[in-house]
């Protein structure tokens, strides 16, 4: 959403504190009045470049205009914006949302389409990016509740930017001016109350999404089986996957090149949810559709490769696999300019499936070297690698190792369904373990 709504004025992910109030707002009367005459984008860019370049002036100045913000006067929109965007790059996150509502106020009474998006659209994002969900839902349902259509007749041309990056007009005969935001929002919603757990409501605006438009679009329809998947509901996501990959396959309006790629997407989903389902044979088919497909790809060699070891299934062909991948990762680095054979380190992922092969094969002391390499990629701090280190270091009798990895696994556990459940695995584990060490 910010890349299409913020345009230019863009801000990279931030993560929010309590922010510090400072007295002396008389002090920043001209800055406030500098702020207040900016026009056009050079000029707005500049003076946010040059805030956040000067941190310690910008937090007093935001908590100088802060009270501006709260009362929605004197300030303009574009001050406003810069001060939101600076507060955020401030991590403070309750100033950046005073600022972009005095912004989507402006934006309401000038009936502004493009002024609602960038201040709703970017302030959703700041807090979807930094998990926020709570505060981004509250901002979602209040776009969805907005009443910006007068019920004056009127013919507006409104712009509209294709696939291919090619701009034409349609006709709009009604002038709601938050009209054009509302589907993103409510994919937002969704997303958001689908990572607070909430999936009978998230479900629930899935379908509404859906239900809202002659000619639902297959997005809002692989929205809706992600939500199941997250929720757990496997099978219901299996069959909203296939019926998306077969609605894509069909999608001539797509373009070739983009029904490939998305196709390839849903086909890994897929056999994500059916190794959910226990289903390993349909998750190795979409996997083995792949391969054909693409059999210079090393992701598809170490997923298929990882999905039989971890399941005790043809080992020795899961091995090639993985070895394959490997390999391929290889030659795919040395292409790389910058490769220096001194330096180069493989892939974390790849290498965790050959860890965990060899667990599985009982090679318990070469399966801890594999691991230990594996968590040497940066890349590869994963709760789910961790965790396979230290089941081979309890295999191997090292306790106290075993204790250190799962400890560490936790640090870098995300909010994914995935995550969370092997975070719980993993915590039980680790409770065990130390119990144990405890009692001698």
């Amino acid at each position: 959403m910010r890349r299409t709504m913020l345009g230019a004025l863009t801000l990279c992910a931030i993560v929010a504190t309590p922010h510090a109030r400072v007295c002396g707002g008389s002090d920043f009367k001209k800055e406030i009045e500098q702020l207040n005459r900016l026009s056009g984008l050079d000029p707005t860019q500049g003076m946010l470049q040059e805030l956040l370049n000067d941190p310690e002036k910008t937090k007093k100045l935001v908590a100088a205009a802060l009270p501006l913000a709260q009362k929605k006067e004197g300030l303009a929109y574009n001050a406003a914006l810069v001060l939101a965007l600076a507060a955020a790059d401030q991590k403070d996150l309750p100033a950046s949302d005073a600022f972009f509502h005095v912004c989507a106020d402006i934006g309401a009474k000038n009936q502004s389409t493009r002024q609602l998006a960038q201040a709703y659209g970017t302030l959703i994002e700041i807090y979807f990016d930094n998990k926020k969900y709570p505060e981004c839902v509250r901002i979602c349902r209040e776009v969805l509740s907005l009443k910006t259509d007068d019920k004056k007749p009127r013919l507006v041309y409104r712009a509209f930017t294709d696939d291919t990056g090619d701009t034409d007009f349609f006709e709009d005969t009604s002038f709601d001016s938050a009209k054009l935001l509302r589907p993103e929002v409510q994919r937002y919603l969704v997303r958001s109350l689908t990572k607070l757990g909430e999936f009978d409501d998230a479900l629930k605006q899935a379908d509404s999404l859906i239900k809202s438009k002659s000619k639902a679009d297959w997005l809002d329809h692989h929205l809706k089986g992600w939500v199941q998947r997250e929720a757990g509901q496997f099978e219901n996501a299996a069959k909203t996957f296939e019926s998306v990959l077969r609605r894509v396959e069909r999608d001539n309006e797509l373009g070739a090149d983009k029904r490939e790629v998305v196709v390839e997407q849903l086909r890994a989903e897929l056999s994500n949810v059916y190794v959910d389902l226990k289903q390993i044979d349909k998750a190795a088919e979409h996997l083995e559709f792949l391969l054909k497909k693409k059999p210079d790809e090393p992701g598809y060699y170490n997923d298929l490769g990882y999905i039989l070891a971890d399941h005790d299934m043809r080992l020795e062909e899961a091995e090639k696999l993985i070895k394959k991948a490997l390999e391929l990762d290889l030659e795919k680095r040395k292409k790389d300019p910058k490769y220096d054979p001194k330096t180069d380190h493989g892939n974390g992922a790849y290498l965790d499936s050959l860890g965990w092969l060899q667990f599985k094969k009982k090679l318990f002391s070469e399966a801890r070297k594999t691991l230990e390499l594996a968590v040497e990629d940066k890349a590869a701090q994963h709760i789910e690698i961790y965790d396979h280190l230290g089941d081979v270091c309890i295999a191997l009798g090292d306790r106290e190792a075993a204790i250190r990895a799962w400890e560490k696994g936790l640090e870098h556990a995300t909010d994914s369904r995935r995550d969370q459940t092997t975070r719980t695995n993993v915590s039980r584990k680790l409770e065990q373990a130390k119990s144990k060490s405890a009692s001698k």
